[in-house]
């Protein structure tokens, strides 16, 4: 599995948590409320608030909470105002991070994700300093035994406009262009095909193997990372080794 594929799918797991669940559901509720600020609250005409209302489904975020962040997004409830922020920079063994930001204090969270960096052995670095090695794409990964025909599986995602199709150890990884997420996703979902990963994410164009404990130290900066309040994704361009998984 893919560096970044395996990160996700780590935390799909550790998302099914009872620790995780409150921080996993106020991170997403900010992430309906200012996808509704910035584009409506239509998901049809608003892929933002679209991605956003579906990684509310896959986490099994209430109703209630859902209604709630879209009122904050159109006004009718008073709410903080968030900015969007990608902060970059270097983990242990040179790798690659982009970190995506959603916050109402931009200085608070600067120092605060400048520390964890250097905390845990990285470097924060200047705007541009890593995005160029990501290329933004549509990334589903489905495990093995939730599709046991591989060919019939190629053969749907490539024909609902996928751009490609791999076999990773016990899933497989579906990549698209952002503007073919979603006819892809309901390609899958009307052939009842499930999903462990279905989102728009940053994907490295080449990766970085570490190995003992530079592995260790840029798996706990990553969780660092997405354990803090304001941080909504962590890519990078690690691939861990499959021990560590």
């Amino acid at each position: 599995m893919s560096g970044h594929s395996k990160w996700a799918n780590i935390k799909h797991r550790k998302g099914k948590m009872d620790a995780v669940r409150g921080k996993i559901t106020t991170k997403i509720s900010r992430e309906i409320t200012v996808a509704v600020r910035l584009g409506g609250s239509d998901p049809t005409g608003n892929m933002k608030l679209k991605l956003a209302l579906a990684k509310a489904k896959a986490n099994n975020i209430p109703k209630d909470n859902i209604q709630r962040a879209v009122q904050k997004g159109l006004g009718a409830l008073e709410g903080s105002s968030y900015e969007e922020l990608t902060y970059e920079g270097y983990g242990p063994g040179g790798a690659a991070l982009l970190v995506d930001i959603l916050t109402d204090n931009r200085n608070r969270t600067a120092a605060d994700i400048r520390h964890l960096f250097s905390k845990h052995g990285g470097n924060l670095g200047e705007s541009g300093c890593v995005a160029w090695m990501f290329k933004r794409k549509g990334l589903f990964v489905v495990e093995q035994e939730a599709a046991p025909d591989e060919e019939a599986l190629m053969l749907l995602a490539l024909e609902a406009g996928a751009e490609d199709f791999k076999t990773e150890d016990d899933v497989f990884e579906i990549t698209t262009a952002p503007e073919d997420f979603d006819q892809v996703q309901e390609a899958l979902e009307k052939n009842n095909i499930e999903t462990s990963v279905a989102q728009i994410s940053m994907l490295p164009d080449t990766t970085v193997e570490l190995q003992g404990d530079e592995a260790a130290k840029m798996m706990r900066l990553m969780e660092a990372l997405e354990d803090h309040d304001d941080v909504q994704e962590v890519y990078a361009n690690v691939d861990f080794p499959d021990d560590m998984m």
